[in-house]
């Protein structure tokens, strides 16, 4: 893959960055791209392209001589970032105290007017025993719609797998419609459920076409747990998000682990979803496709560099696709769909500050995205979050955005609680947040969902664990109540 970054955008930095920035952000390319630890096709190139532009930009002398023969930059900004704060000024406290943060990231207009990109995907199948019947028929018949109402400028692949993977329709195949829609209807389920040969197969796949002018994405189906491969699969969704490619998973009925998919989902800056029955994996499926078909903005990631007194404890995506964030830096937060936005909320929490100073740092960071358009592919901007430092009487009410996304993942992180709670066998705690969180529920008007937490309750009590069913029932429940259309609730 040819290396067409000037020396800054390899290393993800813009062309004021410090000599600290330029050595971190070399060891953290390094790290991902070293031929030791990365053997994708094309990272050794990634690894020889950080380590020259780290050789120039880190000499003073060579680093002038580098930027004196730079065009001009010319003056775009392709996001526009609006950040709200739990709190106007930071009271000057002896114990600790929270501090939320609410990015809220749209893109400009020379973005919105631009073509969206073609897609690059590949839809990897779980062929396991157990989605034999309704399950299979339903993914067979979506994939051959999906297949014929193809663009003409996107490469769609598919892999299915039980314990081995097979490549179904390669990326990029232009052979007979009908020979590949054959294949895709003799497919038959055998085996056991392992996750990583398919999606091992997926990310050959996707890398063959691998292109930052495409949308690069795989998406996981699957009804059950994985066998003794998770941590091979984690360390396959960090090196595709190390790529550029995204990881989604959409999860069938109640026996797998969306703990799991979560996590795998989460490296990349991707989403796990729950299906319920049969019936919806073709809308589902279709949703998940044409979603993608509008990214205009993609491998969206935020380096945080905290303050010593800072933690960053929790992050979340409210919008466009809601989902808790791995806090690990680099932040994978996702794609921005053409008509959306991203709306990403940050915990914080902050330390006694030392005495005077008028003004706090809690953050600096690096916002990185690509605009897999003509416009820009690779772009940077910073991010400085801080708070003039006062007295607790100086405190004013959060914004209305900021309060309506913390009301809403209240309820989420009660779930949480709760499963925490189980997990630590006390059934006590877990039924009387459970409890509590129906009674959220229905003063939101959502009586469904606060029944199906009172049952889980019930079984809790009888049985000391969730039901298979109805743990993910809540928590994707509770997590949709942050999707677009209910930010407006009367609360």
């Amino acid at each position: 893959m040819a290396i067409e970054a000037d020396y800054y955008e390899r290393l993800g930095l813009t062309r004021d960055a410090s000599p600290e920035e330029i050595r971190r952000a070399y060891h953290e390319a390094a790290r991902r791209l070293h031929p030791d630890v990365n053997v994708e096709p094309g990272a050794t190139e990634l690894f020889l392209g950080v380590q020259e532009a780290y050789e120039v930009l880190a000499d003073p002398r060579k680093r002038m001589a580098y930027d004196n023969s730079l065009a001009p930059q010319a003056d775009e900004k392709l996001l526009d970032l609006a950040i709200h704060y739990s709190r106007s000024t930071l009271p000057r406290l002896e114990e600790d105290q929270l501090v939320y943060v609410l990015l809220d990231m749209v893109p400009t207009q020379e973005i919105l007017t631009a073509q969206a990109p073609p897609l690059n995907v590949c839809l990897v199948l779980d062929c396991s025993t157990s989605m034999q019947g309704a399950r299979l028929d339903t993914v067979k018949a979506t994939a051959i719609e999906l297949l014929r109402n193809l663009n003409p400028r996107d490469n769609l692949s598919i892999v299915n797998f039980s314990d081995r993977a097979e490549v179904l329709v390669s990326a990029g195949e232009r052979v007979n419609a009908g020979q590949i829609e054959s294949r895709i209807r003799s497919l038959q389920t055998s085996g056991g459920t392992e996750i990583f040969h398919g999606l091992e197969a997926g990310l050959f796949e996707v890398r063959r076409n691998l292109l930052r002018s495409s949308i690069n994405h795989i998406v996981l189906l699957t009804d059950g747990h994985t066998y003794g491969d998770e941590a091979a699969c984690q360390k396959l969704a960090e090196r595709a998000a190390a790529s550029g490619i995204g990881l989604s998973a959409l999860g069938i009925g109640g026996e797998w682990n969306d703990v799991f998919l979560d996590s795998l989902a989460s490296r990349t800056g991707g989403s796990s979803m729950y299906v319920s029955k049969p019936a919806d994996i073709e809308r589902f499926l279709k949703e998940k496709l044409q979603t993608l078909s509008r990214v205009l903005v993609e491998n969206i990631a935020l380096n945080l560099e905290m303050e010593a007194e800072v933690v960053l404890r929790y992050a979340y995506r409210i919008e466009p696709q809601a989902g808790v964030i791995d806090t690990t830096s680099p932040l994978r937060l996702g794609n921005i769909p053409k008509g959306e936005r991203l709306k990403i909320l940050l915990e914080f929490l902050v330390a006694p500050i030392p005495p005077r100073r008028t003004r706090f740092t809690i953050a600096l960071g690096r916002l990185t995205f690509d605009a897999p358009t003509e416009v820009s592919p690779g772009s940077v901007m910073r991010v400085r979050l801080e708070r003039p430092l006062g007295e607790i009487d100086d405190y004013q009410e959060a914004p209305k955005a900021l309060f309506d996304a913390l009301e809403h993942l209240t309820l989420y992180r009660m779930q949480e609680r709760a499963r925490q709670e189980v997990a630590d066998g006390d059934v006590s705690n877990a039924t009387r947040h459970l409890h509590n969180l129906a009674s959220q529920l229905l003063a939101h008007g959502e009586g469904d969902l606060a029944r199906t937490a009172l049952m889980e309750a019930d079984h809790i009590r009888r049985r000391r664990s969730f039901s298979d069913e109805g743990v993910k029932q809540i928590k994707y429940g509770t997590r949709g109540l942050l999707l677009p259309d209910n930010v407006d609730l009367n609360l």
